[in-house]
């Protein structure tokens, strides 16, 4: 036997309308948040591409400015080995035997200290300067240790010798110095020696 109670509940069109309204209001809810999502995401989205703009903004301006500032740094390096070399073939012709005995060696030799006093010129007018490292504490930022040296007389590190002059491009290390550093006489050696 059927409840007649059911078949009213089943044949009641409100009921139908009270579940399609409920599927509406959900779907609608789900919609909204949905919407409100989209909308947040596309506001971080926007943030982030702002964001990145302005960085690409920043770099550009900092590589333009360093383009001008330190645009002839290359250049720079690459000229040192000039100067590298005539001050060898300087040392070279001034030591020669051969040459030694000739009567123009004096006048050859003063015209490439007068080149030499040139470069050094043009360096410093274009803001390349020589590291003033004798006597000196060794920074391994700006000198490269090439030997150490036994010397009671000075506190270890100190440099003691150039062996090839260094140089800054601005504020820019250009080429590290070459250097000779003291360092404390072993003594351990020389008790080996002594039994």
């Amino acid at each position: 036997m059927e409840n007649k109670n059911d078949n009213i509940i089943k044949d009641d069109p409100t009921a139908d309308i009270k579940e399609e309204s409920e599927i509406v209001n959900d779907t609608v809810k789900i919609a909204e948040t949905s919407l409100e999502d989209k909308l947040i995401d596309s506001q971080d989205k926007l943030l982030r591409a702002l964001a990145e703009t302005e960085n690409q903004r920043r770099r550009h301006e900092t590589e333009t400015r360093e383009a001008f500032e330190y645009g002839g740094f290359n250049l720079a390096k690459e000229t040192l080995s000039v100067l590298d070399n005539l001050q060898r073939a300087y040392q070279s012709i001034k030591n020669d035997e051969n040459l030694k005995n000739s009567k123009d060696l004096d006048k050859f030799l003063e015209n490439f200290e007068i080149i030499e006093k040139d470069l050094i010129t043009i360096f410093e007018k274009n803001n390349i300067k020589k590291i003033n490292c004798l006597n000196e504490k060794f920074d391994p930022h700006n000198h490269q240790a090439m030997l150490e040296i036994e010397d009671e007389n000075v506190n270890p590190g100190t440099i003691l010798k150039e062996i090839q002059p260094g140089y800054f491009y601005k504020d820019r290390l250009l080429r590290a110095s070459y250097v000779a550093i003291a360092k404390k006489k072993d003594t351990k050696i020389d008790e080996k020696v002594e039994k």
